[in-house]
């Protein structure tokens, strides 16, 4: 998988699924009883995988929805925002990629200061029981909710034989020697050690959005580039990476830069995103796109000349050509 589709925001229809905010939209009548998964679900990663898998079976197994309960905005930005973390997916791309995850329908809860005072049993009943009237519920191992994060799975399953619903919880995933999460892909990738990230992921780290124009620099020297306007918020640290850039369905082999350009003396605030596709030269500007992290190959440097500039660029592109011969996509 290399990254989800694009989604606009608020009550509205995936190709195929159906999303709901609370509080005020009401759940379809075909939501009855459904399965669901409860999480944040930040960059959907394996752990999350295991979860939705579960979600979808028990669901399959009683006839009925599996749906995904999530929250916007991430909570941490409403109760912690100075130490809220860099989230992994926009809004969008997380809808988008809990529908590819193969769920029937998602939920979202719209995060307050208000709702955050909840106590785990107002939350229960008021979301889970009154709201979605459901038959499971299923989260991870550390999910914790309701004011001052004092619910717990023993409470949510002491609440469940109460209200009538079922809770599980799925045991932590683990890859070689680490426990899969959220955390450990953002540091990973905030460290630039995209291909790690992938492994715990499951999929390419990906930032989506729309091409821009940029200065033009690139088609002068010979390698015209894609740039890239984004609303994610979490980029690798400046340097050169071997991506595959997403144009609808078909996936592109390229090279993409994440910096400043310091050859040309430029001084960006915030970093571009800028990709040259290896074997393409057609006018992109104003299309959707998704940007795909493979692997790292170099920082971003300052070179003498755009001679310099020119020669490696033909080497970046040469070594993600060699690895595109070794990977699937």
């Amino acid at each position: 998988m290399i990254g989800g589709r694009s989604m606009t925001h608020e009550s509205i229809q995936h190709s195929r699924v159906r999303s709901i905010y609370f509080p005020g939209d009401s759940v379809p009548p075909s939501w009855h009883q459904p399965v669901l998964a409860l999480g944040n679900f930040d960059g959907l990663h394996r752990g999350h995988a295991k979860l939705f898998a579960q979600v979808r079976r028990r669901a399959d197994e009683a006839k009925v929805k599996a749906v995904a309960l999530t929250f916007d905005p991430h909570p941490s930005r409403i109760l912690r925002p100075e130490k809220a973390p860099t989230l992994l997916m926009s809004s969008s791309q997380k809808l988008s990629a809990l529908a590819d995850a193969g769920m029937d329908g998602i939920a979202v809860v719209r995060f307050t200061l208000e709702l955050s005072q909840w106590q785990p049993e107002v939350f229960v009943r008021n979301v889970l029981v009154e709201w979605l009237r459901v038959g499971e519920v299923w989260v991870g191992t550390n999910f914790l909710f309701g004011h001052e994060r004092a619910g717990n799975f023993s409470l949510l399953r002491l609440l469940g034989a109460r209200y009538g619903f079922r809770a599980g919880k799925i045991d932590p995933v683990r890859y070689r020697d680490f426990v899969v999460s959220s955390t450990r892909v953002r540091r990973l990738v905030s460290e630039g050690r995209v291909d790690e990230a992938g492994a715990l992921l499951g999929h390419h780290y990906t930032l989506e959005g729309r091409v821009v124009r940029g200065d033009g620099r690139g088609r002068k020297i010979g390698f015209p580039t894609v740039n890239l306007s984004t609303k994610n918020n979490l980029f690798p640290p400046n340097g050169v990476y071997v991506t595959a850039v997403l144009v609808g369905e078909v996936i592109h082999s390229a090279v993409t830069n994440v910096g400043v350009r310091p050859t040309f003396g430029t001084a960006d605030d915030k970093p571009v995103v800028e990709s040259h596709l290896l074997d393409f030269d057609q006018d992109l500007y104003d299309t959707e796109i998704r940007v795909a992290f493979i692997q790292r190959l170099r920082e971003e440097r300052a070179f003498s000349s755009v001679l310099a500039l020119q020669e490696q660029i033909r080497l970046d592109a040469e070594q993600a050509r060699e690895l595109f011969k070794q990977i699937s996509l």
